[in-house]
């Protein structure tokens, strides 16, 4: 089985200092701040043309981090979006099978797993939440622990039908 991936949804990065990084991007992409938590360490940023809840995410490392060495990256994760609730619980039993499994999360804007792939770079597979049910979340980074199960019956598609 495969997991139907439909297009990259945002990016992570290590960061000395996410508000210096964040004004980069702000300044030079035109990217907004649509949340900063924990002291300004984490920042999310979103582009005014995306229809995601951010685009960016930046998170402090410190002023003495070092530099990656050379030949390696930086990017913490990527994260690939599937169309349907029902694809991300299919996501879970594809990764739980493959040892990949990592987390899950509840970012209440999206439902998200993480895993690894065979060198350790870790991604997250998500299903985003529709607009009209993030509240307050809008403007906030969540990181909450994942009912998927409840959040089938929320959000699948025999919920419609209920």
């Amino acid at each position: 089985m495969s997991i139907p991936v439909t297009r990259l949804n945002h990016a992570v990065l290590f960061v000395r200092d996410a508000t210096r990084a964040a004004e980069f991007y702000g300044r030079v992409f035109g990217f907004e701040i649509v949340g900063s938590e924990m002291g300004g360490q984490a920042i999310f940023m979103r582009s005014p043309l995306a229809t995601n809840h951010h685009d960016l995410g930046l998170f402090s490392v410190g002023p003495d981090a070092p530099r990656p060495a050379r030949g390696s990256v930086g990017l913490y994760h990527l994260a690939w979006e599937v169309p349907t609730i029902e694809d991300l619980a299919a996501a879970w039993q594809a990764l739980e099978e493959a040892g990949a499994l990592g987390g899950a999360s509840d970012h209440v804007v999206s439902k998200s797993l993480y895993g690894h792939d065979p060198d350790g770079n870790e991604f997250e597979i998500m299903w985003s939440v529709p607009r009209e049910a993030w509240g307050d979340a809008e403007h906030k980074g969540a990181i909450l622990p994942l009912d998927l199960e409840a959040e089938l019956k929320r959000f699948g598609s025999t919920a419609a039908g209920d």
